[in-house]
Parts: C-alpha cells; structure tokens; sequence
C-alpha cells in the first residue's frame, strides 16, 4: 500500500512538472542513479546525468541568446544525447526538430533553415555536418556531438562551462517534425499547442507502465512514431530507454531478453524480420515479460499480426495517425481478433468522417477518403505553407490522404492511399522528390514514380519512365538511370527497379495521373496499399 501510495505521489507531481517540460527533474531527484539509457555501444547515462545535462544545455542555449519560440534543430544518431538536447527545449520554451539524418547535406540544410534554426546540435556520425552548416548562415550555435566537426563547438566542453542544477524558469517548449511535400519539398507540421500533459501521463497509466518498466528504441528516434512512442513515453513515464541503432532481428530478440524490455513500438517490416527467424532461434529467447508492443506507420499484413500475437501474446495494439495526427484510432489485440484488419473503431473524442469525390458522406462498407477532426485550439498547420494547410482541410477536418471504409459497427479498414505517397518499412516517400531526379538523366523525356507491391516492405520504389526518342529501352540503361539516382538520392529513396512504358496517363490539364501508373501493379489485390 505505501509502494502504491508513492507512485501516485510520483506521479502527480510529474504530471505538474510535464506542464513546463520538467518531468526529467522529477524523476531524476526519485531515482539518481539508477540507468536511464542504455546505448548500443554499451554506455548508459542515469537519470541524474540526463536531467544535470539537460539544464547545462538549457543555460548554453539561453546564452547564445536564444528565447521562447527559437528553433533548434537537432541532427542525431539514437544516443543520450538526443534526449538530452530535447529535454532541453522542452524546458526552455524552444522548438525543436529532429532531422531525418538519412538525407542528403542539401536536403538536411533546407529543413534546417525552412524551420528558422537558430542552433544545430549535430552527429559527428552523420557525413556532411561541416557542410550542412556552410548552407544555413543564420546559425548563431553549432555544437558537435560525439567527436569534432568544422567550426562546431565540442559537446562536452561546451557543458562542462555550465551548471547543471535545475533550472528555476522552466518554460514549456515544443517541436515541430517534418514531413515530404509531393512537390519535393519537406514541410514542418506545426502546432501551437502541445498536447495536454495531464493525457499524456494517463496514458502511459493505461498502458502499465511503472518504475520496472524498460523501453526500447529499434528504429531512428528522428521519426514521429519512435520519438513519442519510444523516447516520449521513456522521458514521460520514468521508465529506462534501451536504444538500437541498427536492425538486426537475433540481436533485437536477444536485446529485449536480456534488458527485460516491456514496452516497444515496431513496425511491420520488423514484425516479419522476427518472425522469420529460425524456430529454434526463437526458442531460445523467453519473451513472456513484455507488455506492451504497439505499432503503425505502415499497414500491417493480418497474418503477420496474427502471428506477432500467437509468439508474444496479446499484447499489440494498432493505431492510425500520421505526423499531422489523426482522430486517434487504436485497436488491441481482443478487438482486433474480432476485427483483422481493421485499424480501429470510429473514435469518441474526435469525429472523423469518409467522403467521396463530391464530399458527400459514404455508407458502411464504401471507400472513400478519409478525414479526421482537428482537435479544438490543437490543430496543425504546414510551416510557412497556408495553401498546402487549407488543401488538406474540409472545414475543421483534414485529410492524409488515405483511403478506407467503415464496416456496420463502426470500424475502419484501410483500403487504399493518394498514390503521392509510398509507405515503405514504415517510412514515407514521395515520388515527386524521386521524379524530380530522374528528369535530370539525358534519356528520361519523364517520370511517374509509384510505389508497387513489395511482401517484406509494404511497398517498395518503383520508377516508371518514358524515354526520350533518340534512347531505346534495355537493361543497361535501367542500370544507368539507377546508378544516376545512387548518386542523387537518400538510399532509401533509389527505385529498386526501372520499367519503361510508351506513353504516360494524364490528365486534361496535363498533370500526370499518378493514380493509373499505380493501379496496374496492385491489380487483383484486396489491399491497395
């Protein structure tokens, strides 16, 4: 009774710290010591070591002169020091972004300045850094992490000058994640207004978590999904954060066994490296003491799910949102058994609704666009981009594009999605980006890239090109336009093939009817995506 009786104390006053970014502090006086992060390398920072950092970061930050509203943005591998700097501009009123660390030093240094950094906390590990920094002239702070990079500051010696006590004027900071455009440009989904501390803390309740607790990180802490799943809910909830920094499927198995992991958030391209594993490799790893998996970011087959279910027990809840947000759809495992497929039932909160084409409501079983209601004084803008903000809006709903229908109880399946946007392992792609490229080859008169059927990924890059006259399609010329997209894009974003046609779909207005080159590909599937 007295061990419960703390806890509830614990937690009111984390939730009454959350409301000015300070729930690190709390834990940090409850459990020293104690392990907080658990690095690949073998390295682990306490609570205390975090949250003294976070303050000496705190004081760096206000002394390059940066003030509530600023930007930081933050270019970090899955390491300490990503929670760190976080903590810090949820302490100090900043707005943070973490960047994609895949793309490419242009691509970085747009976002870096599209979202009017001021500081750049970036990864000796990451190529480019030095350069990335010559591109943003407005940076009045660059720190290097982890070993030196050119005309940065060095991480430890630029905390070492500060205190680490608590700060006494915590202000609540935000963040601003950012998500690819279909004209080639990443856009920042901005909100005012964070969410509620006081929900975020009954959450992490709801989903068992305790002082026992153990999260782990498998995937790059810079997307939305593990940075509040994963890292959100370690820094929310005061449990101890295991970070991968590589996927390997024996090692995550042997990993959640021998740090007693409970909590993680996959997605289904890790589901299926599990699950591929050898049985007798399986066999070896007693995964009974896990809680909580919950995952998204990409459709999930029905019987890989159902396979996740029988190995770890039902355990795995579904949910359905992208970096904008959504309605707040989730399914657990009972319910989902009732309902495979489905990704959850028409929440109570927040309406959401699906239109056809002519924005009339559809009945239960007829597909059609998806929209879900923005939450009152909590709703999300593009950046710097009213037009884009206002094309996604029908009224106080939006839209991600996506494609569904609701059954006769109410539940909603995924059907199909704008074919402007390829979801591979989990990752979103925009084919304009990769058009954009291909254009620049001197045999491609143009390019409707799409995203095709793929067993292991979801979808993988598929380039469809129409060749100039003077060229003649052929192997060795899809080879060529590949090896020029090697050498023009993130990797995750090269067509794994090249298929050449005679003519390319469009519209009367000339645009290219991206929905047509697609639908060849996923002929006779139930699922379109």
């Amino acid at each position: 009774m007295e061990d419960l009786k703390e806890r509830a104390s614990l937690d009111e006053r984390v939730a009454a710290a959350a409301q000015v970014g300070m729930q690190l502090a709390v834990f940090a006086e409850a459990y020293g010591d104690k392990t907080f992060i658990h690095e690949p390398s073998g390295r682990t920072r306490s609570y205390r070591q975090i949250n003294a950092n976070a303050n000496r970061i705190a004081r760096l930050l206000r002394e390059a002169g940066l003030t509530k509203g600023d930007a930081v943005a933050l270019i970090c591998s899955n390491r300490a020091e990503f929670v760190e700097v976080l903590a810090a501009t949820r302490r100090t009123g900043l707005r943070i972004t973490p960047v994609n660390w895949h793309l490419t030093p242009e691509e970085i240094a747009y976002i870096v300045n599209d979202c009017e950094a001021k500081a750049l906390f970036g990864d000796a590990r990451v190529a480019g850094m030095a350069e990335v920094a010559a591109q943003c002239p407005d940076l009045v702070l660059k720190v290097a992490i982890g070993g030196p990079i050119e005309g940065f500051v060095d991480y430890d010696a630029a905390l070492a000058a500060h205190d680490g006590s608590d700060i006494a004027d915590p202000v609540l900071g935000n963040q601003m994640m950012y998500t690819s455009g279909t004209t080639g440009r990443p856009k920042g989904v901005f909100r005012a207004n964070p969410p509620v501390a006081a929900a975020m803390q009954a959450m992490y309740a709801a989903r068992g978590y305790d002082e026992h607790s153990v999260q782990m990180c498998a995937g790059p802490a810079y997307h939305a999904a593990p940075l509040a799943f994963d890292v959100g809910a370690a820094m929310g909830a005061g449990c101890q954060l295991v970070f991968m920094d590589k996927w390997d499927s024996e090692a995550t198995l042997r990993t959640i066994v021998d740090k007693r992991v409970t909590h993680m958030h996959l997605v289904p391209i890790m589901f299926q490296r599990l699950l591929a594993l050898p049985d007798e490799v399986k066999a070896q790893y007693d995964v009974s003491h896990v809680k909580f998996i919950i995952h998204g970011a990409a459709p999930c087959p029905p019987e890989v799910k159902l396979a996740m279910i029988e190995w770890f027990g039902p355990i795995v809840t579904e949910y359905y949102a992208g970096s904008e947000g959504g309605a707040g759809f989730t399914i657990d495992s009972h319910e989902w058994l009732k309902k495979p497929g489905s990704v959850g039932k028409r929440p109570a909160m927040l309406g959401s609704k699906i239109l056809d084409d002519h924005g009339n409501e559809c009945p239960p079983g007829v597909p059609g666009t998806i929209y879900h209601q923005l939450p009152p004084g909590g709703g999300f803008v593009y950046f710097k981009d009213e037009a884009k903000t206002q094309k996604s809006r029908v009224g106080d709903y939006f839209t991600l594009g996506d494609v569904g229908f609701y059954d006769e109880d109410g539940y909603l399946f995924l059907t199909g999605r704008d074919a402007e946007t390829i979801i591979s392992g989990g990752v979103n792609i925009y084919p304009q980006e990769i058009d954009n490229e291909l254009i620049k080859h001197e045999a491609v008169e143009d390019s409707a890239t799409v995203g095709a059927p793929d067993d292991q990924w979801g979808e993988q890059v598929r380039a469809v090109i129409l060749l100039k006259e003077s060229f003649e399609p052929s192997e060795q010329l899809a080879e060529e336009i590949l090896a020029f997209a090697r050498a023009n894009l993130p990797g995750f974003k090269v067509p794994k093939k090249v298929d050449f046609v005679t003519e390319l779909p469009r519209s009367e207005a000339g645009k290219i009817q991206r929905n047509k080159v697609r639908a060849p590909y996923w002929e006779g599937r139930t699922r379109q995506i």
